[in-house]
């Protein structure tokens, strides 16, 4: 191997953290061609995981290198969110846990690539998709040691568990998170429900924070979020609110 191709492979080595994925795609965009790719194969520096997709020699990858590569190599708007990411800050130890799936939040339409899907240890995972919020609003990096990946906040969490609520989670769950929440910011609540595109999402947030007596809700203008009109029945045979003309499950009533 030549001496400049050994300081390549170095410089590739040294930008690319322990436990993600590599793509072909953003190899060439840094200036690794197909030929330079498939001799780092053929030397076993690199290891393929699926159609387009690498891995460094010998590493150990979890699905959080996988998102890596998605949101720093690929610019995708995906990331962790709803109960995950609440438990991945500490904010869902008071829910069971068994279900070990993570949940993916990402724009409407988006679909895993096959190299990500076609992985055995990540198939469990859930994807949803939805436009409820702006992209980039309530999303943090969440610090796993080699790299950085971004997760939703507690704020943007909770709303995203309300927007797949009562359907795909259990709003009682919900009002057990909700109950610990004692500490978001009321200015980043404030800004989240303003852009929120869902009359649902929203009354049943504010539902939960008020009957939860949280402090900061008492900061937020409700005025300025728009609530819609007339009455959201969210489950059968619940109890009615009449502030926020929503259906509850009658044991958090």
């Amino acid at each position: 191997m030549s001496i400049n191709l050994d300081n390549k492979l170095n410089k590739l080595l040294q930008d690319i953290p322990k436990g993600t994925v590599i793509l072909s795609s953003w190899l060439l965009s840094q200036g690794y061609s197909h030929s330079l790719q498939h001799r780092y194969l053929k030397s076993h520096w690199l290891e393929t995981i699926g159609s387009g997709a690498f891995k460094r020699k010998n590493d150990e990858l979890a699905v959080f290198g996988a998102l890596y590569a998605l949101q720093q190599q690929k610019g995708k708007n995906i990331h962790i969110g709803g109960k995950s990411a609440l438990s991945l800050l500490g904010f869902a130890h008071n829910i069971e846990m068994n279900d070990t799936s993570l949940s993916f939040f990402a724009h409407p339409g988006y679909k895993f690539p096959k190299w990500f899907k076609n992985n055995r240890d990540w198939k469990a995972h859930r994807l949803f998709c939805s436009s409820f919020l702006p992209a980039q609003l309530g999303i943090m990096e969440y610090d796993l040691g080699n790299f950085k990946i971004k997760i939703s906040t507690p704020a943007r969490a909770i709303l995203e568990c309300l927007e797949i609520a009562p359907k795909k989670f259990d709003l009682a769950e919900v009002y057990l998170i909700m109950e610990g929440l004692t500490s978001l910011k009321p200015s980043e609540v404030q800004k989240l429900l303003e852009a929120c595109t869902s009359i649902k999402v929203k009354r049943l947030f504010l539902y939960f924070a008020e009957v939860s007596n949280h402090t900061w809700f008492n900061y937020l203008d409700v005025d300025k979020i728009n609530l819609g009109s007339g009455k959201r029945s969210i489950v059968k045979d619940g109890s009615y609110n009449e502030k926020y003309k929503i259906t509850v499950p009658q044991r958090i009533n």
